[in-house]
């Protein structure tokens, strides 16, 4: 039996390809419970009451948050959308993004809201700004201007540690990195942030300065074996490549070991 339904307004929907919705439950100011869904259409994020459909207009602007800002670029130029769920913790939603695979992409930032208001309460710059680690694998003032990053694909959330883990796509332009020299941190790599902060704990580049659009293209596993030394806690990332990367998910360092061996150089030009 159908108990509700809700149409987001045409305007809202845009080019989404919603994959799943987050739940968040609490309590209210006066105690009682608190339900909530949330989910994106184009660039925004609605907060729905579980119990009836309705928006709730305490949240964000009237009931969503634009993801177009904050970003640092002219939210009227950048296109973004969230095609896989946030991941909630406590009372946080954790957002990645989808953005464009060209020059002027909107970069991939992390970013937490609080559940009851929509307030922006961290983000992670995928495409490190001054002072930050990475930003020296970009050239000077990449911040500004350079796209993707971006972790299109779902996250993970270790609750118990705090930690949550994040797969990133590839920079942009995914196939011309003539303008973006260097590794291009944190592109094609998998992220443990501090979930209550947005604290890097610490991460693994799977391809450096990509030119193939690689992406690690799926929400991690987080599994546990049992070897000589005890029981063990990992992260299991699969890749565009056919690799699974099995990586200590307290330190980032790889289980098995993994070689790393120079390739033949791109001649594109400038490359």
């Amino acid at each position: 039996t159908e108990l509700w339904r809700h149409e987001p307004a045409l305007e809202h929907v845009g080019l989404s390809n919603m994959r799943g919705l987050s739940w968040w439950e609490g309590v209210d100011r006066a105690g009682q419970a608190d339900r909530r869904l949330f989910f994106t259409t184009g660039h925004f994020l609605t907060a729905l009451d579980a119990a009836t459909g309705a928006v709730i207009t305490g949240f964000g602007d009237g009931g969503r948050v634009d993801l177009r800002e904050g970003l640092g670029r002219d939210p009227s130029r950048v296109s973004i959308n969230a095609p896989s769920p946030g991941v909630v913790f406590e009372d946080l939603i954790i957002m990645g993004s989808a953005v464009t695979e060209t020059a002027g992409a909107a970069p991939g930032d992390i970013r937490a809201y609080d559940v009851r208001t929509g307030a922006l309460t961290w983000t992670f710059h995928t495409i490190p700004h001054p002072g930050d680690t990475g930003y020296d694998t970009w050239p000077p003032g990449a911040w500004q201007s350079a796209g993707g990053a971006n972790a299109w694909a779902g996250m993970s959330v270790d609750a118990r540690r705090g930690v949550v883990y994040v797969p990133n796509g590839s920079p942009t332009p995914d196939f011309d990195g003539s303008r973006r020299h260097g590794s291009n941190l944190f592109g094609n790599s998998i992220i443990a942030l501090d979930a209550r902060t947005g604290k890097r704990l610490w991460h693994f580049q799977a391809v450096h300065h990509d030119l193939w659009d690689r992406d690690l293209s799926s929400a991690p596993t987080l599994a546990t074996i049992a070897g000589e030394g005890g029981a063990r806690d990992l992260v299991v990332q699969a890749s565009k490549q056919g690799v699974l990367y099995v990586l200590d998910r307290e330190t980032g360092v790889p289980v098995f070991p993994i070689e790393e061996v120079p390739v033949p150089a791109s001649d594109v030009p400038g490359e």
